[in-house]
């Protein structure tokens, strides 16, 4: 800070110190003048000249030393206020923009809530015609258009599960509730959403579950399983999808095992991040990249461990291993 104050004040020590020589200049050529009195008069200026600084130093860095330590998160009143009317005038500009930026950062924060809201509602407007549309598709006599219709129609309505789910996230933690769920019915449950998919693709689940329950929300649970479900249908043949559950160390452990095209390994450590789809399969061109990013981001919440095991042209593994009951105890608490 005395090396930027230096810097700062450096045009009035040049200036004081042009003034000093124009002083022994003038005594030099001045026989009239005493040089010595010049000398100590020379001198005296620069002794007090230097306590003026030091005193200088210790009134005006204190407000901008607050200022480089000051946090932007963090209250502006802890700028203080300012001795100089040069830093008065800072200290009010600061204080002005920061409460217009917050002005500004509250209505955005209104509009956005606002447009999550209206979007939620349509979503919810748009199940009903949906569902009716699903009824009158089930009463369509021709099995093979039945399916194709039903088949883009579970299409659209994973894509707006999906963004129903998606504008939710943001306030997961306060709409949580921990209970003893049936592991069984709500696997079959997910199962029996994507039959007409099946279906079409000719495959079915192998499914072996030796526990029965765990402890979780039955409202985010079911959608981590649909979007890994949904993968896996979406990228497996003609052969079945593995199901199983078991106790290892405590705890419950889910795994889904497909036998469809795999993952090649350097896209494994990225397939939960936001937006992304296969780097080496470019025909998907319908993938969104946010399925297992959600389903990531909700596992976390739920303190879900989830890990992947997949060889190219294999198959993939999704492990979900469910956290023991005294974990849930700060969930619970919220």
């Amino acid at each position: 800070m005395i090396k930027k104050y230096l810097l700062e004040k450096l045009i009035w020590i040049l200036f004081f110190c042009f003034l000093q020589g124009i002083f022994l200049v003038v005594a030099y050529v001045d026989s009239a003048i005493k040089i010595s009195s010049i000398l100590y008069i020379v001198f005296l200026s620069f002794v007090l000249f230097i306590v003026f600084l030091v005193i200088q130093y210790g009134r005006e860095v204190s407000f901008y030393r607050r200022l480089e330590e000051w946090e932007p998160n963090v209250d502006v009143e802890i700028i203080g206020e300012g001795n100089t009317p040069f830093e008065q005038i800072v200290e009010k500009t600061i204080k002005q923009q920061i409460e217009s930026t917050k002005q500004e950062l509250n209505q955005l924060v209104v509009e956005v809530e606002q447009g999550k809201d209206e979007l939620l509602s349509w979503i919810h407007e748009v199940k009903t015609p949906l569902t009716t549309m699903k009824l009158m598709m089930e009463r369509i006599d021709d099995n093979a258009l039945r399916e194709q219709l039903m088949y883009e129609w579970l299409r659209v309505h994973l894509l707006l599960d999906q963004q129903l789910h998606k504008r939710r996230l943001s306030s997961m933690e306060n709409d949580l509730y921990i209970e003893k769920m049936d592991l069984e019915k709500l696997i079959i449950q997910e199962i029996q959403s994507l039959k007409t998919w099946c279906f079409q693709k000719g495959l079915g689940f192998d499914v072996d579950l030796k526990v029965f329950e765990v402890l979780s929300d039955a409202k985010w649970l079911p959608f981590i399983f649909r979007q890994i479900l949904t993968n896996a249908v979406k990228y497996s043949g003609k052969s079945d999808i593995k199901v199983r559950s078991y106790h290892n160390n405590g705890k419950v452990v889910v795994e889904i095992q497909d036998y469809g095209r795999g993952i090649e390994a350097r896209d494994i450590p990225r397939i939960f991040e936001k937006g992304f789809t296969s780097t080496s399969d470019h025909k998907d061109q319908n993938a969104t990249g946010m399925g297992l990013y959600l389903a990531k981001k909700a596992a976390v919440h739920l303190k879900i461990h989830m890990d992947v095991e997949s060889s190219y042209g294999v198959g993939t593994l999704f492990i979900l291993t469910f956290p023991h009951k005294n974990d849930f105890i700060d969930l619970i608490s919220m």
